[in-house]
């Protein structure tokens, strides 16, 4: 009885950091299709894209971890929805090759709501 305890234990471990890894990549990819899409949002390479992600990750992680917001532009109305366009346009201070303008973090932020909405999975870490 006690191994299957240990094996449900370690599987699930394991099984949590697929999910972490799956939840980044699904955010690089949604963050790639934001930036392509939104004029004024720039990601010079792919490693800019991945720490870019996992700086929103993180971000967002703690955010929702202080203050109880949901950051993503459907999980609070319009307060989720400038925390997301805050998080985005911040984004730029801790990744090097990452800009984005006032603006074009709005827009983007109603983007990768959008394209976020749409990609299945659940969206909780």
């Amino acid at each position: 009885m006690a191994n299957t305890q240990s094996d449900a234990s370690q599987n699930s471990g394991a099984s949590t950091a697929w999910q972490i890894i799956g939840r980044l990549v699904a955010s690089a990819i949604v963050l790639a299709i934001t930036a392509f899409f939104t004029p004024g949002f720039s990601i010079n390479n792919i490693w800019a894209l991945i720490i870019a992600a996992v700086v929103l990750a993180v971000m967002d992680y703690l955010i929702t971890k202080f203050t109880g917001l949901n950051a993503s532009p459907f999980g609070k109305g319009f307060v989720g929805f400038a925390l997301s366009a805050i998080i985005l346009y911040a984004t730029q201070f801790f990744v090097a090759g990452y800009s984005i303008s006032w603006m074009a973090a709005i827009i983007g932020a109603l983007i990768y709501g959008v394209i976020d909405y749409f990609i299945p999975g659940n969206q909780q870490m």
